[in-house]
């Protein structure tokens, strides 16, 4: 399935949740709901996936959680909160670039509307990592991120 209509059916599996559930319930209820409706439509989906990190030579069997994984292809980061805040945005980021995968969803149903709570985020990074200015020395221990495209549905 093309990505656009892999998140097109996300999004509309979302918005039947929070038609039916409406706002103002744990974040937990709006990931098991959202599974469900997901799985309903015939989609493969995995909850609370703990990947490992490894930073130089530490490994870390549990470095990061993924809220759920479609298809293997889609990360959905799932809030139940006022409003998301730019590390929120980071977050989703960087469980992208983590785990290999090109587009996330930011799902906020703490809203009225749910399509205000919805932020599709796509790593734009040919090799998944960082770029460093040639003027900056790995001394300096300075990171510049090139922006990622964030598109609203």
């Amino acid at each position: 399935m093309h990505i656009d209509a892999l998140t097109h059916q996300i999004i509309g599996a979302a918005m039947r949740v929070h038609s039916r559930l409406g706002p103002g319930v744990l974040e937990s209820s709006y990931e098991a709901c959202l599974k469900y409706e997901l799985e309903r439509r015939g989609l493969r989906v995995e909850s609370q996936i703990g990947l490992p990190l490894v930073y130089d030579e530490v490994h870390l069997e549990l470095g990061y959680r993924l809220d759920l994984l479609v298809e293997n292809e889609v990360i959905i980061e799932i809030k139940a909160q006022e409003a998301t805040l730019p590390v929120h945005e980071s977050q989703l980021l960087s469980h992208l670039r983590l785990s290999k995968r090109k587009v996330g969803l930011l799902i906020n149903f703490h809203v009225k509307r749910l399509k205000d709570g919805i932020k599709r985020m796509v790593d734009d990074f040919p090799d998944g990592g960082y770029e460093v200015p040639e003027d900056v020395s790995s001394a300096d221990l300075a990171v510049a991120r090139r922006p990622s495209a964030v598109k609203r549905p």
